[in-house]
């Protein structure tokens, strides 16, 4: 059994807590998680990748072990990814990614043009800038990022957590070692003896605002402006996976990334649902080697 290895780079104020699997010197494969995760939910599928790639993956700002800055635009997350390729010095990269995760790689594949040479994206978050519209969230978008804030965030043990998150539907179909993965790093102890979420409502409220802004095409970027234009510009391969028990947003999303992407192909996951990496592990590995070839 390969065994993640966990190491971290950057600065204390700046960290990015890593994984690790499998020997160095094979071709580097980098797996990015969605919102609310960590890297240790990719555990499945790294382990039966790391016959082929040295994989990575990262806790996500603002997730696990990683810093928590407080800033969750789309290009901090793109810019932390490519921290993470410059440092480890990796070159021909495989993206692998998920959600939020995937969009990481997307835009960073325009930050560090050549250095990921393939990209495969689950379900990404996307807006198409050419169709963008005025305004701001409407309210029932506006609730939902708000009621992050209501989601609990202690818990007497991780048994509790797994016992509670396990009939959860979001978590109906996880398997249990991609769930028990889930709770044993997404939570921290505390000094009571309770655990608490790594990434908290507070923090994925706030993570949450961008995303919601991107599905409803309203998105505009900070300071940096709204980086979404540059996906038209990615030069490898991407190849864009829906699932057919997700909902229908992921699907519109897909399809604007289709629409902006020059060398682009589609999947689709039939049988399961948003979280396709932790509900069809093996599933997800086939479909990642099959476009490897």
């Amino acid at each position: 059994m390969i065994n993640p290895h966990p190491f971290s780079i950057g600065p204390a104020d700046a960290e990015i807590a890593m994984l690790q699997w499998g020997e160095s010197g094979k071709p580097p494969a980098l797996l990015v998680h969605g919102t609310g995760f960590v890297a240790d939910v990719w555990d499945e599928v790294a382990r039966e990748l790391a016959s082929t790639y040295t994989v990575y993956a990262l806790d996500r700002r603002g997730h696990g072990a990683s810093h928590k800055p407080g800033s969750y635009h789309f290009l901090d997350f793109a810019e932390d990814a490519c921290r993470v390729i410059d440092a480890l010095d990796l070159r021909d990269v495989y993206g692998i990614g998920h959600s939020a995760g995937a969009t990481d790689l997307l835009l960073a594949a325009k930050l560090l043009p050549g250095r990921l040479t393939r990209l495969f994206v689950m379900e990404p978050t996307i807006m198409d800038p050419r169709a963008a519209r005025s305004g701001g969230l409407e309210e029932d978008s506006l609730s939902r990022v708000q009621g992050a804030l209501r989601r609990q965030a202690e818990f007497d043990s991780i048994d509790a957590v797994f016992n509670r998150y396990r009939t959860a539907p979001a978590f109906a179909d996880w398997t249990e070692t991609s769930l028990r993965a889930y709770v044993r790093h997404g939570f921290v102890p505390l000094e009571d003896g309770r655990i608490r979420l790594c990434c908290t409502p507070e923090i994925e409220s706030a993570m949450l605002r961008p995303i919601y802004e991107a599905m409803a095409q309203v998105y505009v970027g900070d300071a940096r402006g709204n980086p979404f234009a540059s996906l038209a510009e990615i030069d490898c391969p991407v190849r864009i996976t829906t699932a057919a028990k997700s909902g229908p947003i992921y699907k519109v999303m897909a399809a604007r990334a289709a629409s902006l992407i020059p060398r682009v192909s589609t999947l689709v996951f039939e049988g399961a649902g948003h979280c396709v990496a932790q509900e069809v592990p093996a599933a997800v590995v086939e479909a990642v080697r099959d476009f490897s070839k």
